[in-house]
């Protein structure tokens, strides 16, 4: 008999957009700041990095907030991918909320592109622990099983921006 707690459906990736300035100093609409010079540069090395070892998920789905879109296609471009838009990630982003999102998307490698709170929240939340910051540019692998779960994750890794800090 399988061990259920050992069985994971899907890899979810979850890409906290890049750094894009101080928002209480950006006069705009908040769905159209950019991302900074920083981000753009973070952006860079992480999709240097991830392609320079070979990773390669089945999808990229993002907020259609500019500074998460230009983080998702910097990223997908270096992996060859095209990035597909999802509303939902530019709203609070709760379980059953990620759960719809997840069922529209084909594939077991998954990476979402998005924003915090919500990313660290459902981190936490689906690994069980009591809190995990993503910094912005940070990615953070949960393996899930489905139907998503309340600590039914495993956290397996968390990618700060300064570890990918190439050539700096």
């Amino acid at each position: 008999m399988e061990d259920r707690s050992e069985r994971h459906d899907l890899q979810l990736y979850l890409l906290r957009h890049a750094h894009a300035g101080d928002p209480d100093a950006w006069t705009g609409d908040d769905a159209v700041r950019p991302l900074s010079d920083k981000g753009r540069h973070q952006s860079e090395r992480l999709a240097e990095f991830l392609a320079q070892r070979r990773f390669m998920p089945d999808a990229i789905v993002s907020s259609p907030k500019l500074r998460a879109l230009d983080t998702a296609r910097i990223v997908a471009q270096a992996l060859g991918l095209e990035v597909s838009i999802d509303e939902r990630l530019g709203d609070r982003l709760h379980l059953d909320r990620l759960a719809d999102v997840l069922d529209e998307v084909s594939g077991r490698r998954i990476v979402l592109v998005g924003h915090d709170p919500d990313f660290s929240d459902l981190v936490s939340s689906l690994s069980g622990a009591a809190y995990v910051p993503l910094k912005k540019g940070a990615l953070a692998r949960v393996d899930v099983s489905l139907p998503l779960q309340e600590a039914g994750g495993i956290l397996r890794w968390l990618l700060p921006p300064d570890l990918v800090a190439l050539g700096d």
